[in-house]
């Protein structure tokens, strides 16, 4: 099975460069790679995390994918899309109590074939464990994992990938960061001469570091690539949205004629242009951020 086919898949994705004078004024280039773009149901780095953990899933004979998420998870929705285009189950397993009707992400991935199971907050956190797995195993039969947010060895190399369509000449590149899988992978395959920036979006985002590390490890052996985390940025939280933030995504539809996801890209890209100003950059300096679309659900 061709999976680019089967999902319409627009790889690689573009580039575009945005004129802006905050960046003009500091002699910064900056380009958006528009991961956004690459499938309208699945874009950017979710596809990119499922595509090896699909090709794993198909050699262990796997009929169903299992994954967890939170009720407006977007990787859920990305898991009950693909799983419904190249011919497997999905289960979503969701933090927290049921609640009907469903929100509008989760009705979203039942319409696409998802089975729903709901895990209370204390049981979630041990989600890792081998009695939530086991117990799982029990109910729901044989299954091939996903973790949540999809970031594990196989994502790292499926976002590997993204590096390679990124031009050697590009300087920096900026992600957001939520579980650590992009960054991970995205580090791992950039050029000895550039480096990445994450943007983590939740509030104490410095233990993403340990993790971001222990991903590395398991595709490349060690930590790899030239990378940091710039942890002012998160707005007070996860899926934290205060005025400023609101502001910050107006002017830069207004400017650039995009609107910018405000859980995850807009803290990036005002991370991103608050660095520039403040000239953490030298003159010259070309930047790429990345915009994987990461919020919303498809078609609303």
């Amino acid at each position: 099975m061709d999976d680019g086919l089967a999902l319409d898949l627009r790889l690689p994705s573009p580039i575009d460069e945005i004129e802006d004078e905050r960046s003009h004024r500091a002699g910064v280039r900056v380009l958006l790679k528009r991961d956004d773009l690459i499938q309208p149901e699945v874009s950017g780095n979710k596809w990119r995390k499922l595509k090896y953990n699909i090709e794993a899933a198909r050699r262990r004979g796997a009929r169903t994918l299992l994954t967890f998420g939170g009720a407006y998870s977007n990787h859920i929705i990305a898991t009950a899309v693909v799983g419904a285009r190249l011919g497997f189950e999905t289960i979503g397993v969701i933090r927290g109590e049921e609640h009907v009707p469903l929100n509008p992400h989760l009705q979203f991935a039942v319409s696409r074939g998802m089975r729903l199971s709901y895990l209370d907050r204390s049981t979630y956190r041990e989600k890792t464990s081998a009695a939530v797995i086991d117990a799982l195993r029990e109910g729901f039969g044989d299954f091939y994992l996903i973790p949540e947010g999809g970031s594990n060895a196989e994502a790292v190399r499926g976002c590997a990938e993204l590096a390679a369509e990124i031009d050697p000449s590009v300087d920096v590149v900026f992600c957001a960061v939520g579980t650590g899988g992009t960054l991970a992978g995205l580090a791992g395959g950039m050029g000895a001469d550039q480096s990445v920036i994450g943007v983590p979006v939740l509030k104490g985002g410095g233990f993403l570091e340990d993790d971001i590390v222990r991903l590395q490890e398991q595709v490349y052996g060690e930590r790899a690539g030239s990378w940091r985390l710039v942890l002012d940025y998160h707005f007070g939280g996860y899926a934290k949205r205060p005025p400023e933030l609101d502001a910050f995504i107006d002017d830069f539809q207004q400017r650039h004629g995009l609107r910018l996801d405000w859980v995850y890209e807009a803290k990036m890209m005002f991370a991103m242009f608050d660095l520039i100003e403040r000239d953490e950059f030298p003159r010259g300096t070309t930047i790429v951020a990345v915009i994987s679309g990461s919020g919303g659900v498809p078609g609303a």
